[in-house]
């Protein structure tokens, strides 16, 4: 029998852009959200005691953990707190955490914006998001102690278009997912998600859109909750069709034909002589050459 101990860890990255439809249009969104997360990850802790939580938030300017606190640690060891309500105290360190956390974050946000130094539109860094969560799992499984096995997974909770402009940032934290064997899930509020639909299935995940907000803790505890082994055996969402296309450098824009560069293989909607990212010359195609009048034979 293995005594090998077997750790799950969760990576819940939460989009906090003000700039979101759902949330322009109802700001008690962003508190809902963050109250099905919370029970979310609660429910994530309580399956196992070896679990292990991580969140993040991402907005337009930056990414920041919201839980653990940014200490060096990795949010196992739970201060001495006073038990309410009968509230086991791990549970009740996480909610006070992500709360204060959440709020000092949307505190400086709105000071910045009104001192002018920082404007309330742009798009989610969900992509540096992803990369800075795949860091904290490489760290974390560089720590583990001998003789015990770590799986890693994230999920994604954004209500913004996925924008083509961070394509190449896409591409990069899919395959470093895919090769740290790091499963990718992806939970959209409100718009179909192409580019992070690719990411679900080159990692192995499973992509959502929430079809009412209403029912959104229903839909994390029913579709990600369980670990990637168990969803084989469970009735799941059937998996939507992927859209492979990719976004050309120049324009960022999703397109089905184009110019590939032979040497970094750069896409490009229209030629371009030069490639803008390797500097490559390339040679320019000429027209094609007129095909001959077939001559006649004359039967004698």
């Amino acid at each position: 029998m293995s005594d090998e101990i077997e750790v799950s860890l969760l990576v819940v990255i939460l989009d906090t852009n003000p700039s979101q439809r759902i949330i322009r249009e109802d700001v008690h969104v962003l508190t809902q959200g963050m109250e099905s997360v919370i029970a979310f990850a609660n429910s994530h802790l309580m399956l196992k005691s070896t679990n292990r939580l991580a969140v993040l938030a991402c907005h337009a300017r930056s990414t920041q953990f919201l839980f653990p606190p940014v200490d060096g640690s990795s949010g196992q060891q739970v201060p001495t707190l006073r038990q309410l309500d009968g509230q086991y105290e791990l549970f009740t360190y996480v909610e006070k955490t992500l709360r204060q956390n959440l709020q000092q974050m949307v505190v400086r946000d709105v000071e910045k914006i009104k001192a002018g130094n920082a404007e309330l539109s742009g798009d989610s860094l969900i992509a540096g998001a992803i990369a800075m969560a795949l860091c904290y799992i490489h760290r974390l499984d560089q720590e583990k102690a001998t003789g015990t096995k770590m799986n890693s997974r994230i999920l994604v909770v954004t209500g913004s278009g996925d924008s083509a402009s961070q394509y190449m940032n896409f591409m990069n934290v899919f395959f470093t997912a895919q090769k740290q064997n790091v499963v990718l899930d992806v939970c959209s509020l409100d718009k179909e998600l192409g580019l992070l639909q690719q990411g679900c299935d080159i990692t192995g995940g499973l992509y959502l859109r929430v079809p009412q907000l209403q029912g959104l803790l229903q839909y994390l505890l029913w579709v990600f909750l369980p670990e990637p082994p168990i969803r084989g055996k469970l009735v799941l969402p059937p998996p939507v069709k992927v859209d492979y296309r990719a976004a050309c450098f120049c324009h960022r824009e999703l397109i089905d034909i184009g110019f590939v560069c032979s040497v970094c293989l750069s896409i490009f909607c229209k030629f371009s002589p030069i490639c803008t990212t390797c500097h490559t010359v390339f040679k320019s195609p000429g027209p094609l050459p007129l095909k001959g009048k077939k001559k006649k034979i004359k039967l004698t």
